[in-house]
Formats: structure tokens, C-alpha cells, sequence
């Protein structure tokens, strides 16, 4: 870490520090996000947080920690609605509530332009093919705008 990127300690989120990548041949890229990863319920999920300085990152750290905090009821939704949105039929209550266990979060970006992704694995292949995962995006107040599938 530099003077310019310095970690930040946070008590709800944990240690967010500068996302650097290194290449087989040493290279270190030094990329425009923070990283970071917490234990939710179990689950190791990663944290990404856009921003070209520590000034914007801490800006997006309050509605990240807001998301946490309720992610009971938006993981449910955002299960919900990837299901509903890749299904050829209107889902029955018992796949949405299989679809909820079986879609397992692995990964919150908060991108610079407020938009949060909740990106998922499907922990049993049912779902989605291999090499492919979906993600819900949501809006400034948690709502789900769209869901995408990403390989």
C-alpha cells in the first residue's frame, strides 16, 4: 500500500485495501478499487469498491454497509428475481425457496456510479451452466433494476 492508497480499517466491512493484481512474471498491476472480504453467515463473500482514490471509496462505504446489514431480505429478492427472470414459466414458490439456497453470494461491487452488483454461483449447477453466473443490480434504494448472467 502507498501513501496514496492506504488500507482502510473499517469496523462493519473489515480491511479494504487497494486491488492489485500480480502477473506470472512479476508485473504488479495496481487496479481503480478496493478490496475486501467478510464472513457472512458463513459465507466468505468478497467486497469490491470502485474508486480512483480512498476519498471515494469511504464515500460508498455507508450504502455498502447499509446493503450488508440487510442482506437477508435482498438476497432473497435478488434470488428471486434471477429465477424469474431465466425461467421459461412463472417459478413456483418451492424453486424460488431451492433457487435461495442453491444461488450462494459470492461477491458485492459497489461501482462508481452507485449502482451495487450482487454477483452469485450456483452451488449445485442447475441453474446455470458451468462457467456462467448470475449477478442482480440494484438501484440507490436496494431495488433490483436487472439481472444479468456473466461467464
Amino acid at each position: 500500500m502507498t501513501a496514496q492508497h492506504p488500507p482502510i480499517d473499517d469496523p462493519d466491512l473489515g480491511l479494504l485495501t487497494r486491488a492489485e493484481s500480480t502477473f506470472d512474471d512479476g508485473t504488479v498491476a495496481v487496479h481503480d478499487w478496493y478490496a475486501g472480504r467478510i464472513d457472512l453467515d458463513g459465507d466468505d463473500v468478497e467486497l469490491m469498491i470502485d474508486g480512483p482514490d480512498v476519498d471515494d471509496v469511504r464515500a460508498r462505504l455507508p450504502r455498502l454497509r447499509a446493503i450488508v446489514a440487510d442482506l437477508d431480505g435482498i438476497r432473497r429478492r435478488t434470488s428471486d428475481a434471477i429465477v424469474t427472470q431465466f425461467s421459461d414459466v412463472e417459478p413456483t414458490p418451492n424453486e424460488l425457496a431451492g433457487a435461495a439456497v442453491d444461488l450462494r453470494l459470492e461477491a458485492i461491487e459497489a461501482a462508481a456510479d452507485g449502482e451495487l452488483v450482487l454477483h452469485f454461483v450456483d452451488t449445485c449447477g442447475e441453474h446455470f451452466p458451468d462457467g456462467y453466473w448470475p449477478a442482480a443490480h440494484l438501484d440507490a434504494d436496494g431495488a433490483v433494476t436487472s439481472v444479468t448472467v456473466e461467464s
